[in-house]
């Protein structure tokens, strides 16, 4: 994906014109990060917004114990960093990578002046952000009512449907079981155990730092178990 595919594709500048994609352009810059490198820290001043071109990320934060939670991985053709770019305060969670990324960068001083031209696009990113928090919100609710094999089961398939194959083969997914693990906001031997009795029954296969979905139905009946 190059920087113009991106900048067409992602919602909150979808509907602008060739010539407004231009100027957009112009603006822009590009950036590398490596594997397990840090984009920022919560607290970091948030001056610019970042478009994923290639590669993978995860969003995080660090507990009081000293654990990190995903909130969220992020993939080509979504932004990253749009919440402290809007409102001026400092990042309010840790961005790293995954595997090594390219990255689209805007700075907030080029991106402002923008959307007081172009309303339309601070109304998308405006629901950008409402639909953040939204998966943020179902996160805190499943911590609380769901088991740890359900908060499992649907986090596999939320990551089916933002990142899943689409010709029939069943899912694989790849990330380290110590990633899942912080999504799933539990420890890794617990989502060890957790994975090789599915493995057992069936459900899934696993690999290095992979995990394949083989019965999409009885995973989704997991995924509807609460704790009650």
């Amino acid at each position: 994906m190059d920087r113009r595919e991106l900048l067409e594709s992602v919602s909150i500048f979808r509907g602008l014109g060739e010539r407004e994609v231009d100027l957009l352009l112009e603006c822009t810059t590009t950036k590398e990060v490596g594997a397990k490198e840090v984009l920022f820290h919560k607290g970091d001043p948030g001056n610019q917004l970042y478009g994923v071109l290639s590669g993978r990320l995860k969003v995080l934060a660090t507990g009081a114990d000293g654990k990190d939670v995903v909130f969220g991985l992020m993939g080509p053709g979504e932004v990253i960093g749009e919440i402290a770019l809007m409102d001026t305060n400092p990042r309010s969670a840790t961005v790293a990578a995954l595997e090594n990324s390219k990255l689209l960068t805007l700075h907030r001083r080029d991106l402002i002046p923008f959307l007081e031209r172009h309303p339309s696009v601070a109304i998308h990113l405006a629901a950008v952000l409402a639909a953040r928090l939204r998966r943020l919100s179902q996160h805190t609710e499943d911590t609380f009512f769901l088991t740890l094999a359900a908060r499992t089961a649907r986090k596999l398939l939320e990551l089916e449907v933002e990142y899943g194959k689409v010709d029939g083969k069943p899912f694989e997914l790849r990330l380290p079981q110590q990633e899942l693990a912080d999504m799933v906001g539990t420890t890794r031997e617990s989502i060890n155990k957790q994975l090789r009795d599915w493995e057992e029954h069936g459900l899934v296969t696993l690999g290095r730092a992979r995990v394949t979905i083989l019965d999409h139905e009885t995973m989704e009946s997991i995924a509807n178990l609460t704790s009650f």
